[in-house]
């Protein structure tokens, strides 16, 4: 979808700036062009598709139908299923987790799809299938889905709402503009320029955090060698899979990137356990991804959301490596 983006981001850092793509610095600047465009791009194009959702099924109606209808759970799930089949890396999945809580979504389903979507793909999927064999792709998606649908229940009974941010509170309680679409039954073209208007003003509201994420993203990714954790991951202490989880915050990268790496990890002698945990970290709780949250959640609500699926993928390391 974005092979574009990847060769513009190409052309201007390794033809118009001639920086060597074999160069630290020439990693991060490509990455840093190539995530930024991207998650711009996906946050106005999502948060535009919410607004039509909104201006035609208002919040408090989608509200009403999740309270009353009694699934037994299974939000939680399909939102880990939807987030599964969506290939978006941490950063990308805020902007749709943006796009949910502006629609009305329950926090605890919203949280299933942050958790899984960054985890699974389907091109990390097929990729592990080649490098690790069937038994391990299970586990590794299955795991992942499973480990959305488990957080994302608990975050949910812990009635986080009132910890979003002020300007999430905003756009919540602002329903005037749902009453008069509703009252004036305006074309889609006639609405069309308010739509577009309101997208625009959240994009504004984010894209410093969308910049600061992805540089810091990008200066891990290009200067941040894959030796450092090998020599401190290859044992079979009980500490190493914490150790893993805390040393791939820092990182930043999308599932089907890590996935190479993790081969590596394996190939030296890291227990597969602890290097899936090292990359469901990478993934899932990288510094890039808390920075774009706090436009949107407290610091305490990070902080909850963090501690939280850290515990799980412990847990998670400690069971592949049981099991595998």
């Amino acid at each position: 979808m974005f092979d574009w983006l990847q060769s513009f981001a190409d052309w201007l850092i390794y033809s118009i700036f001639e920086i060597g793509a074999d160069t630290h610095l020439g990693t991060a600047l490509n990455f840093f062009v190539f995530d930024t465009l991207k998650i711009l791009i996906l946050l106005f194009f999502i948060v535009f598709l919410m607004g039509i959702v909104n201006a035609y099924f208002p919040i408090e109606r989608l509200k009403d139908y999740l309270n009353k209808k009694k699934l037994y759970g299974l939000e939680y799930f399909f939102a880990s299923i939807f987030g599964a089949i969506t290939p978006f890396c941490s950063c990308s999945s805020v902007p749709l987790f943006i796009g949910f809580v502006q629609g009305g979504i329950p926090m605890g389903v919203t949280f299933s799809f942050l958790i899984t979507s960054p985890l699974v793909n389907e091109v990390a999927v097929a990729m592990f299938l080649g490098m690790f064999g069937v038994k391990a792709t299970l586990i590794y998606a299955g795991s992942g889905i499973l480990l959305g649908t488990i957080g994302g229940w608990l975050l949910g009974k812990l009635n986080l709402e009132h910890l979003l941010s002020d300007w999430v509170k905003k756009i919540l309680d602002n329903k005037m503009h749902q009453a008069a679409y509703e009252a004036e039954k305006r074309t889609f073209k006639q609405r069309l320029p308010e739509i577009t208007r309101g997208a625009w003003d959240i994009v504004k509201g984010v894209i410093i955090y969308v910049v600061i994420g992805i540089a810091i993203g990008a200066a891990m990714h290009g200067y941040v060698p894959e030796n450092f954790f090998n020599q401190y991951l290859g044992g079979d202490e009980w500490w190493t899979v914490p150790l893993a989880v805390l040393l791939a915050v820092p990182m930043y990268a999308n599932a089907a990137g890590i996935v190479p790496v993790i081969q590596v990890f394996v190939a030296k002698g890291v227990p597969l356990g602890t290097a899936i945990a090292f990359m469901m970290a990478t993934v899932g709780l990288s510094i890039p991804e808390a920075t774009l949250l706090k436009k949107v959640m407290s610091l305490q609500l990070i902080a909850i959301f963090f501690g939280v699926v850290t515990l799980c993928i412990i847990l998670s390391g400690y069971l592949f490596n049981l099991i595998l």
